[in-house]
Formats: structure tokens, sequence, C-alpha cells
């Protein structure tokens, strides 16, 4: 098995209703229990938004990340797969495709050391 992280995008959930975002989180509930009950969750988190970035050969720091729309990280999993098909299936399960979120699925890269 192999390590994917799906990296999760799409709006601020603030938005929602406390009825929509209760029902929000129990399908991510669900979906995180079904991935640990397959033995392929490996961990995952929620991001706050705003930060900081650093940038550029003169380490320049600014308030953000900020992004336009549903580009907007806010959260990932890392995951067990057998290969790239497979965790692009497990992400079809992703709660928040009816709201126009995103999920981008990347192989975690390992090092020989």
């Amino acid at each position: 098995m192999e390590k994917y992280m799906f990296v999760f995008m799409g709006d601020d959930a603030s938005r929602l209703s406390p009825a929509e975002q209760e029902a929000s989180m129990q399908k991510w509930f669900a979906w995180v229990d079904k991935l640990t009950k397959a033995g392929r969750y490996v961990a995952g988190e929620a991001l706050l938004p705003g930060g900081k970035t650093i940038a550029g050969a003169k380490k320049t720091v600014t308030d953000g990340p900020f992004a336009e729309g549903k580009e907007v990280v806010g959260g990932f999993f890392v995951v067990y797969a057998k290969d790239l098909n497979e965790a692009t299936e497990m992400a079809r399960d992703f709660p928040d495709f009816e709201t126009g979120g995103v999920v981008e699925i990347r192989e975690v890269q390992k090092f020989d050391m």
C-alpha cells in the first residue's frame, strides 16, 4: 500500500446554517469511520482560515494565504491505497462535492534515508 494525500478545497462552511453544518460534519465523521474501519485512514486535519505566507529569496512574509473562492484549502487526509485509481475511488465519498468542493489526490513520495 502507498500513501496518498487528499487536499480538500472549497468554500467557507460558515455560510451554512447550524443545522447544515451539523449534517455536513456527520457526513465527514461517517467517511472517516468508513476509511478507518477499512484500515485506510492514516491522518487528517481541518485547517483554520488565515495564516502567513513566506515567499521568494528575500523570504517576504505576508498575511494569507488568500485564494479566490473555491481554491481555499480547508484540510487534508492521508490514506493508504494500492494505487492512484483506488485512491481516486476512495475520494469519491468526499462530503463537500454537493457544495462545490474539490479533492486533489496526490501520492506521497518516499525517500530512501
